[in-house]
């Protein structure tokens, strides 16, 4: 079973609880309560590894899709998996988007708070995210009253600039930052460049003309960054196909499913290994 933090106040759509539920679930289990005692016993001591899905994920897709991540990586008896749900979808559908980026943002430091409060007894803190879970993860570091161990932003649906300016805080606090991209995700190429420019009507924090990072990586590297990033186009990653389906077909585990390789890249990244992908 995955631990979750759920910030969610509805399984779809809905407002941000400011205090998330501790919560266990799987691919084919639905979501429950556990008890705050349990919770604690399973982060006490231990290497926690987040894991944030991106826009436009309803609770249910959301829990099989991380649950089947927590699968793929296989972590050491030291750490632990645990998925983070939060409302980054409506009822509306995608164009939803303008105002999705202030919910990851407050949502961010909403767990940033959670992690300086109820946290303490956790040995680091890790993140794994997609699409517009990147800039929950960002925001969440950004607030941490310790440095994060790790950072892997895979088709991140935010600026390519943001480790250099806007998120140069929470970069600063980062031991290792690996990123995920590909120039044939269409979503990152067309439909976030439209939604980041109404976007920032809402919430001008960044540069609304500015290619993803998910899309094209970072303009350089810097520092703690960890080549390579980029996904060979000959491979044709699209947006879906970096984490495991939340449908019943196809079979999971799939060992030919794209989102196979991007879970062995997250696991390296978790261990804070060289990469040998892409």
């Amino acid at each position: 079973m995955t631990l979750f933090l759920n910030f969610r106040t509805s399984p779809a759509g809905g407002a941000i609880a400011t205090e998330p539920a501790l919560q266990t679930a799987s691919d084919s289990s639905p979501l429950a309560p556990i008890d705050n005692v349990l919770f604690q016993r399973a982060i006490a001591g231990r290497d926690l590894l987040f894991a944030i899905h991106g826009y436009n994920n309803n609770q249910k897709e959301a829990v099989c899709k991380l649950s089947r991540l927590e699968t793929l990586l296989k972590l050491p008896d030291h750490a632990n998996f645990i998925g983070v749900l939060w409302p980054g979808d409506s009822r509306a559908g995608f164009i939803s988007y303008p105002v999705e980026k202030p919910t990851a943002s407050r949502t961010g430091r909403l767990l940033a708070d959670f992690c300086n409060r109820r946290l303490q007894q956790a040995a680091s803190f890790s993140f794994v995210s997609h699409s517009l879970g990147a800039r929950v993860a960002l925001e969440t570091i950004r607030g941490l009253k310790r440095e994060a161990r790790s950072a892997c932003l895979m088709a991140a649906a935010i600026e390519r600039t943001c480790l250099e300016k806007e998120y140069a805080d929470a970069f600063a606090k980062t031991h290792s930052i690996y990123v995920l991209a590909s120039t044939k995700d269409d979503i990152l190429r067309f439909a976030f460049p439209m939604g980041n420019f109404f976007g920032y009507l809402l919430d001008p924090t960044s540069n609304p003309l500015s290619k993803a990072l998910g899309y094209s990586g970072p303009p350089r590297a810097l520092g703690n960054t960890v080549q390579p990033w980029q996904i060979d186009p000959e491979l044709g990653y699209e947006h879906g196909e970096y984490l495991p389906p939340a449908l019943p077909r196809p079979a999971f585990p799939n060992p030919k499913g794209t989102w196979m390789k991007t879970a062995r890249f997250a696991k390296r990244a978790f261990n804070l290994q060289r990469q040998n992908w892409p």
